[in-house]
């Protein structure tokens, strides 16, 4: 279980410097594929290892899925981060667990491969520490105020290419197609974020939200069965849209709902963008399935739906965990922001 572990270290590690979940699911997949077919790993698994855990890039901050809802919400993006840490690493290690139950029922699915002693270890931790110290520089200078999460992107984005520059491995083709890359992104986000601009104020004046939101409340479910509704529509919905559209889409209609019953605007982010996250594998359209298709060419789309199964259960069982304890969402940013 040695290979599929390190593929779901890296797609952790990979996504908090990424924040975007097909990202971590494209780079991850082209490097820990080929290495955990060439250790044994069954298709299912080594696909399934890198769909499921690039989901990972939506929660873990820096997160492309927080970042949007806090400009729909106008809630603080650094507590919003903070608020994904403890989920992201919980959701981490159902991930882990789910992997475990996977090999100890067939072990042929994830060959142990060869122990590997500390001494060998050390140096590859010893590679790792610049990358670990950009992260903790981007993303820690925005937890202590030292500078805005815009500027926090810059000098991240920075810092990487300085790194490769004096590691001798910036490549100016590789760089040219990431800036590309950001600048489709960033307009993207930014028709998004227009959409939603044009879209919030036709809500208000047509009070959609206050008339579902009334609609609700008079059937009598109390707070926690409102939640428990809003979540089914998200898993549908989830199943046939991408997940910034549903941000866009739902947020508008579901956050005024949920403040009115008592919930906490952050917690609820977290949740909205766990089931976001669920969405991402879910089947028919599961982003990140087709994503990891794009780099497993001779793995069948059948094979790897059925393989991220287990995963799905996993995210359902960390959000319910959530939802019982959201203390484990709000600790971090109420003590850091009281």
């Amino acid at each position: 279980m040695l290979q599929t572990g390190s593929a779901r270290e890296g797609n952790v590690t990979f996504s908090a410097v990424s924040g975007s979940s097909v990202a971590t699911a494209v780079t991850i997949g082209k490097v820990a594929l080929p290495e955990m077919k060439r250790f044994g790993y069954s298709d299912a698994l080594a696909t399934e290892a890198v769909a499921a855990g690039g989901t990972l890039g939506f929660l873990i901050p820096p997160s492309t899925g927080f970042v949007l809802y806090a400009i729909l919400t106008e809630e603080s993006i650094g507590q919003l981060f903070m608020a994904g840490i403890v989920p992201g690493l919980l959701l981490t290690a159902f991930f882990m667990f789910t992997v475990a139950i996977v090999t100890a029922r067939n072990p042929e699915a994830g060959p142990r491969g060869p122990a590997i002693s500390f001494a060998e270890r050390m140096p590859a931790l010893l590679r790792a520490f610049p990358l670990l110290a950009i992260i903790v520089t981007s993303i820690g200078g925005i937890y202590l105020g030292v500078f805005t999460p815009v500027e926090a992107a810059g000098i991240g984005a920075g810092l990487i290419i300085l790194l490769a520059l004096a590691m001798g491995k910036l490549a100016w083709g590789v760089l040219g197609s990431a800036i590309l890359y950001t600048v489709r992104t960033t307009a993207m986000l930014y028709l998004i974020i227009i959409g939603a601009s044009v879209l919030n104020p036709f809500l208000a004046l047509t009070h959609v939200p206050a008339t579902l939101g009334e609609s609700l409340t008079s059937l009598g479910l109390g707070a926690y069965g409102v939640l428990f509704m809003i979540v089914v529509i998200y898993l549908v919905l989830g199943m046939f849209m991408d997940g910034l559209a549903m941000l866009v889409v739902t947020i508008p209609i579901f956050f005024p709902i949920m403040m009115d019953l008592g919930f906490d605007p952050i917690w609820f982010g977290v949740i909205a963008v766990i089931l976001i996250e669920m969405g991402m594998i879910t089947p028919p359209v599961g982003l990140n399935v087709f994503v990891v298709k794009s780099v497993a060419h001779d793995v069948p789309m059948m094979t790897i739906f059925r393989g991220v199964l287990p995963f799905w259960f996993a995210m359902a069982g960390c959000l319910l965990v959530i939802i019982v304890f959201p203390q484990i969402a709000l600790a971090i940013p109420e003590a850091m922001f009281r």
